[in-house]
């Protein structure tokens, strides 16, 4: 039993002295936390006399510096900063900046600049286009004044002068009851924006001349595939001359088809209205199958030359070519026409046929 007590009051000893010796070291580094030391900071240091050796010994320990905040900032050692005169430099305003240049005596202004909306005021900007100010560099400056001399200028696609010559039918037309030689042509001559065109076509029977239209026309192009034309036309044969001025477009509509559409004013409050269209089907290199429609419109009727008001006439015709050279092409072909309104009237009053089925062969060239 003794020797039980000696053994428990051993082992309470150990225990006491380690548990005293972990806490002066404990002591030692909480005495180094921020907050100790502001804890000690209340403590009354002033008399040297009134600490006890250990409180001296733990005044001389080693203090850490604060972390410095984001909006501290270093100073630097060199540098003096109460030797800067911010007066002196350039004043910045809201909504611009302005300042004097270094040795240059000239104020710059950047008062466009808008601060307010985060952005550039673009519209204080000069844009661009316009004509050329009074004051431009001659784009021939860089010439030095020499010329093409002995040599001719150069001159531009577009600058030269074409000439071209379609007769686009020229047909034998055979009916039951008569016959005649048909002829559509059109020639043009000019440059590539501009040009003169003739237009002709009428029958002759017997060699005289039955019906003929003539146009002469100035064609003015105003997109890749479409020229206007105006001009006038000039109508003879069986009747009276007639004349008209003509206004109308020619070109190559979607899906590859030939338009011609003209209207004419003449005389005495007379008006007309043409619409010729044309395809053409490639069944070989050489062999081309032509649907062709054409039809008149008048807005008044004209006794004399035998025409009522409203459509007049209409002519549908299919013809099969083989070009046996690209500008020389014999065809074969038929065509059905037909007269309206009061044209038919005085077609029936005359003995003629309304509506008749031909049968046509010709051959169409270009030069």
């Amino acid at each position: 039993m003794i020797n039980n007590r000696v053994n428990l009051i051993a082992v309470t000893a150990a225990l006491a002295f380690n548990v005293s010796s972990s806490w002066g070291q404990d002591s030692t580094v909480l005495e180094n936390t921020p907050a100790y030391q502001a804890a000690g900071d209340h403590a009354d240091h002033s008399s040297p006399a009134k600490r006890t050796p250990r409180e001296a010994r733990r005044t001389k320990k080693i203090t850490l510096a604060p972390a410095k905040t984001s909006g501290e900032q270093e100073t630097m050692p060199d540098m003096d900063h109460g030797a800067m005169d911010h007066d002196s430099m350039p004043a910045m305003e809201k909504g611009g900046m302005s300042g004097t240049a270094p040795d240059s005596g000239k104020t710059g202004d950047m008062s466009n600049m808008n601060h307010d909306s985060g952005g550039m005021n673009h519209g204080a900007m000069p844009m661009q286009g316009g004509s050329a100010p009074p004051d431009a560099r001659d784009p021939h400056a860089h010439s030095d004044g020499y010329d093409f001399g002995p040599i001719p200028r150069p001159r531009m696609g577009d600058e030269d002068k074409f000439g071209s010559l379609l007769i686009d039918q020229f047909e034998r037309v055979v009916a039951r009851d008569n016959s005649f030689t048909f002829y559509n042509l059109q020639a043009r001559f000019g440059r590539d924006y501009d040009r003169a065109v003739l237009k002709a076509e009428g029958n002759t029977d017997g060699g005289k001349f039955r019906d003929a239209h003539t146009e002469l026309l100035w064609g003015h192009a105003v997109a890749p595939f479409w020229d206007t034309q105006l001009g006038a036309r000039y109508d003879s044969g069986t009747g009276p001359d007639r004349r008209w001025l003509a206004f109308g477009v020619q070109g190559l509509a979607p899906y590859w088809f030939n338009v011609e559409a003209t209207a004419y004013a003449g005389e005495q409050g007379r008006s007309m209205l043409r619409f010729a269209t044309e395809y053409e089907l490639l069944l070989t290199q050489k062999m081309i199958l032509q649907p062709r429609v054409e039809a008149n419109l008048y807005g008044m009727r004209d006794i004399e030359r035998a025409l009522g008001s409203g459509l007049s006439d209409l002519a549908v015709g299919l013809r099969l070519r083989y070009e046996i050279r690209r500008e020389f092409a014999p065809y074969v072909g038929v065509e059905w026409a037909s007269k309206f309104g009061g044209t038919a009237d005085y077609a029936r009053n005359a003995g003629q046929k309304t509506a008749e089925a031909r049968a046509v062969a010709g051959v169409r060239f270009w030069f």
